[in-house]
């Protein structure tokens, strides 16, 4: 086969991939979206209020996913990383000090958290609910069912999703043909609705409805509620194959769908049950609800794999503390479980399936968060827009402030569900915040006050000299935060052991703000005295920092260690009040302590051989 040949084929497969694992929340939106639309609309529909919601689905979709992220976002990459971190990032590198860039990051972030707890709920329970047409005494045991699915779905994640991900994308491939076809069979039922191509049903219905057309606004943002998934899984999949996945079956198949439900109705159909599954034959109806709950499960299972991806990102950040990674295939990097995420997460999805009981309910709680999120992005793009692409303020102004408009119109029209159940993913978004907020303040505390009390480091081997330490055979590595002085952890051994090696390193670790560090630039050596050695191992935020692996690189610089006899020296931190200024407040701090306590140990997260280890106790004011 031709090169050309093979990057066309692999090109296809990448974009039958990211099908499984990008659009299939996006994927299951028509399942719920024009069944809430209609509901918030209010009375039996005319053809010109069915005209105007489609022609607003229709828009919404061009300008939010295809124009804003598609076309703009989707340029704007982390060296080919993706999502309002990977953003965030990008443009803290230029500038050291940004707390409004910083803010809108990570808070975008945690509102991600909190929609997506709704969304394995809520789409699962939209698929079977599918049942009541075809067997409408299935009605008690649809909440069962979710729950059952549910838990299982999450429980299952430890295992991996490796092998079942390579069946996702035929899956879901098959998805969206079926949801065409049922769309193109609606639209020969009444093809004139295809006339709400044109903007300005919608327009009209948006200025001639009232109040009820701004709420309406709160149901149609659910179509693209999985819109952040095209940017934010570009580094797994790439540009092209996402932007194939989508121009080519995704967005043709949605709209499709959205046209043929709206052709039903306008054909006189009954409004008062799903409308997708209405498009179907009756014989084939329960095949589709199995098809949708394998589809919506799909959907779930990329939430979750992104949730998982972005925890990762802020561990390597500093905003959360280390949890327990699990690589769960050597054959791809981004299949991961973080087990505290898992079940915080199944913890919250079910809890919200059984407390709203029925999509219905959990629509009016969805999207207030993504909404809230989406126009975190949109500022971020904006200042991406002066600084990475060097637009002028004028050009800068029209495009985001476009974007700006739709995202806030969405937003305060989601508004009004905050009281009936949008206040949930708000609270855990919060709480998500707060956290990441208060380890990211204590840790820059404690690396104060371990800073306060740096020794130089020819004061102290000059003490070491004067006192007579004796050194003994081996090479020491201290692994310590403090890149100036001599480590704390260093003084400490000294003091209780009387004795120091005779090679010593000092190594801190270091994430920038880049996804990945070329090899030739991991580490840097420079000797502070004969036989002491500082280094600094650089890493990407999509990284895991491998010690005894980055000992190779030591190998090729040559420092002259022995690295046959190393010996890790650990400090082991004990959170404690800090007296005058600058103290944490006491439940900051107590918070900041638990997880200090309850995160992942420094020996596992960096892969040291737990032998070699050896912890010194230390307290740490805060």
């Amino acid at each position: 086969m031709s090169a050309e040949g093979s990057n066309k084929s692999s090109l296809t497969l990448m974009a039958g991939g990211a099908l499984g694992v990008v659009f299939g929340d996006i994927g299951t939106s028509p399942l719920y979206t024009l069944k809430t639309v209609l509901f918030l609309s209010g009375d039996a529909p005319t053809p010109a209020v069915i005209l105007g919601l489609l022609s607003l689905i229709f828009w919404t979709l061009v300008i939010v996913t295809s124009v804003k992220y598609a076309t703009f976002a989707m340029r704007i990459d982390n060296n080919g990383e993706g999502g309002i971190l990977a953003l965030m990032s990008l443009l803290v590198s230029k500038k050291s000090t940004r707390p409004v860039v910083v803010f809108a990051g990570l808070f975008g972030a945690a509102l991600i958290y909190g929609d997506g707890a709704i969304t394995p709920a809520i789409s699962v329970l939209s698929a079977l609910e599918g049942l009541n047409i075809v067997l409408p005494q299935s009605k008690p045991y649809i909440l069962p069912a979710t729950v059952a699915i549910l838990v299982s779905l999450f429980a299952i994640q430890a295992l991996g999703t490796a092998r079942i991900g390579k069946v996702f994308g035929p899956i879901m491939a098959l998805w969206f043909a079926v949801i065409a076809a049922l769309g193109i069979w609606g639209i020969i039922q009444h093809p004139a609705v295809l006339m709400a191509i044109n903007p300005m049903y919608g327009v009209e219905f948006l200025f001639s409805n009232g109040m009820v057309s701004f709420l309406v606004l709160g149901g149609v943002f659910l179509c693209v509620t999985g819109a952040e998934a095209l940017y934010a899984d570009m580094g797994h999949f790439g540009k092209k194959p996402i932007w194939l996945a989508w121009f080519a079956i995704v967005f043709p198949s949605l709209l499709l769908n959205y046209a043929g439900q709206a052709a039903l109705i306008l054909s006189g159909a009954d409004v008062t049950q799903n409308i997708f599954f209405r498009l179907c034959p009756p014989v084939l109806q329960i095949p589709l609800v199995i098809l949708a709950t394998l589809a919506t499960i799909i959907a779930s299972q990329a939430i979750i794999s992104g949730a998982f991806s972005m925890t990762r990102q802020a561990i390597q950040l500093g905003w959360l503390p280390r949890l327990r990674v699990k690589q769960t295939t050597e054959e791809s990097y981004g299949q991961i479980y973080i087990g505290a995420i898992n079940w915080l997460l199944m913890a919250v999805t079910v809890f919200l399936a059984v407390f709203f009981k029925s999509s219905d309910n959990l629509a009016a709680a969805y999207g207030i968060a993504v909404s809230l999120t989406m126009i975190m992005t949109t500022g971020l793009l904006f200042v991406a827009m002066r600084e990475v692409w060097q637009w002028s303020l004028a050009t800068s102004l029209i495009v985001a402030g476009g974007f700006f408009v739709v995202d806030l119109s969405f937003l305060v029209a989601n508004m009004s569900k905050v009281l009936e159940g949008g206040y949930m993913p708000l609270l855990l978004a919060a709480a998500v915040y707060a956290v990441m907020l208060i380890w990211h303040r204590g840790v820059v505390s404690a690396s104060q006050t371990l800073d306060e009390k740096v020794v130089p480091v020819t004061t102290f081997m000059t003490e070491i000299e004067q006192k007579a330490i004796p050194r003994v055979p081996g090479t020491a590595i201290f692994l310590t935060r403090s890149q100036g002085g001599t480590p704390p952890v260093m003084k400490w051994h000294v003091k209780r052991n009387g004795s120091l090696h005779t090679d010593l390193l000092a190594l801190s670790i270091e994430v920038q703000n880049v996804p990945r560090v070329a090899d030739e630039e991991r580490l840097t050596m420079t000797e502070l005295a004969p036989d002491f050695w500082r280094g600094v191992a650089h890493y990407g935020f999509m990284e895991r920092p491998n010690i005894p692996q980055l000992l190779r690189h030591l190998e090729a610089q040559q420092c002259g260690f022995n690295l046959n006899d190393v010996t890790y020296y650990l400090g082991h931190e004990t959170i404690v009040k800090r007296e005058g200024r600058g103290a944490m407040p006491a439940w900051q701090r107590s918070l900041f302590a638990l997880m200090v306590r309850n995160g992942m140990h420094v020996t596992d997260y960096y892969y040291l051989p737990s032998d070699q280890v050896v912890e010194i106790s230390r307290r740490v004011p805060v």
